[in-house]
C-alpha cells in the first residue's frame, strides 16, 4: 500500500518537474562576440596593470629562449603583446578542451613548469646565474602554480576517460588566461607558445581549415580542432588524449631545457 502511495506521488509530481526543468534550461551560455569582448577587457587591463607598475627596464623585454644575451626592448609594445598572449593562450585551451583530460592535463604540466621559472625568476642568485631577468615578488607566484597543479590533479581524477565531470568554457578559458599571465609576468612568453605546443597546434588548425574553406571552399583537416580529425580517422579518443599528453610532456622538458641552453 506504502509502495503505490510514493509511485503515485512520483508520477503526480514528475510533470512539474520536467516542465520546471525545461522552462530554465538553456545551454547556449553567453555568444562569442560578448565571451571575446570579456576577455579582452580583462586581457588589456591585466597589460596596462602590468605595463604601469613595471619597476625596471627587464620586466618590458622580450626574452629570447636558447641565447644568452638577446632581450628584445618592447616599450609600449609590451601592452600588445601581453593582451595577445592572455586572449590567445585563453581561447587556445578552450579549443583544446574537447575529449576527456585533453587539456587539463598540460594545463598541469605547463602550471608546473611555470612555477620553476617563477622560483628562479624571483630569485636574485638563481636569475644571474642562470642568464634570466631577476623579476622582484615573481616568486610569489609560485603558490599561485601550485594551486592550479593541485587543484588540477584532483580534477584530472574525475575528467580521465569517460569524464564524469567537465571543465566547460568557465575552467578553459579562465586556466588559459592564468598561464598567459604566469608567463607574461615572468618574461617567458616564447617558452609558453614551445611548452603549449599542444594548444598551439589546435589553434592553428582551426584558423588554416576556417582560412582554407572561406578561400577555397575546400577543408585541409576533416574537422578542427585537430584532435576531431583524428578521432573521424578512425583513432580511439584514448589513444589521441595520451599521445597529446606524450607531446606535452617533451615540449614542457624542452621549455625547462631553455634554462640552460643558453
Amino acid at each position: 500500500m506504502r509502495c503505490s502511495i510514493k509511485i503515485a506521488l512520483l508520477q503526480a509530481h514528475l510533470p512539474i518537474a520536467k516542465n520546471t526543468s525545461n522552462g530554465l534550461k538553456n545551454s547556449r551560455g553567453l555568444i562569442a562576440r560578448w565571451k571575446y569582448f570579456w576577455q579582452s577587457v580583462g586581457g588589456l587591463g591585466a597589460a596596462l596593470f602590468l605595463y604601469y607598475s613595471a619597476q625596471t627596464p627587464q620586466e618590458l623585454e622580450l626574452i629570447v629562449p636558447f641565447f644568452k644575451t638577446i632581450g628584445i626592448n618592447l616599450g609600449v609594445f609590451y601592452i600588445l603583446l601581453t593582451y595577445f598572449v592572455i586572449v590567445g593562450t585563453s581561447n587556445a585551451v578552450n579549443l583544446t578542451d574537447g575529449l576527456d583530460g585533453l587539456a587539463i592535463l598540460p594545463t598541469v604540466l605547463i602550471a608546473g613548469a611555470l612555477a620553476v621559472f617563477a622560483y628562479l625568476t624571483g630569485n636574485s642568485v638563481f636569475s644571474e646565474y642562470l642568464n634570466i631577468p631577476y623579476i622582484r615578488g615573481a616568486g610569489e607566484l609560485v603558490v599561485f602554480c601550485a594551486a592550479i597543479v593541485g587543484a588540477g590533479m584532483g580534477f584530472l581524477w574525475f575528467n580521465t576517460y569517460p569524464a564524469q565531470v567537465f571543465m566547460g568554457d568557465v575552467g578553459a578559458l579562465a586556466l588559459g588566461a592564468a598561464l598567459g599571465v604566469v608567463a607574461v609576468i615572468v618574461r617567458q612568453e616564447l617558452v609558453l607558445l614551445i611548452m603549449g605546443g599542444v594548444f598551439v597546434m589546435e589553434t592553428v588548425s582551426v584558423i588554416i581549415q576556417v582560412a582554407s574553406f572561406k578561400l577555397t571552399g575546400k577543408r585541409v583537416f576533416r574537422m578542427a580542432p585537430i584532435h576531431h580529425h583524428f578521432e573521424l580517422k578512425g583513432w580511439p579518443e584514448p589513444r589521441i588524449i595520451v599521445r597529446f599528453w606524450i607531446i606535452t610532456v617533451v615540449l614542457v622538458l624542452i621549455g625547462l631545457a631553455t634554462l640552460k641552453l643558453r
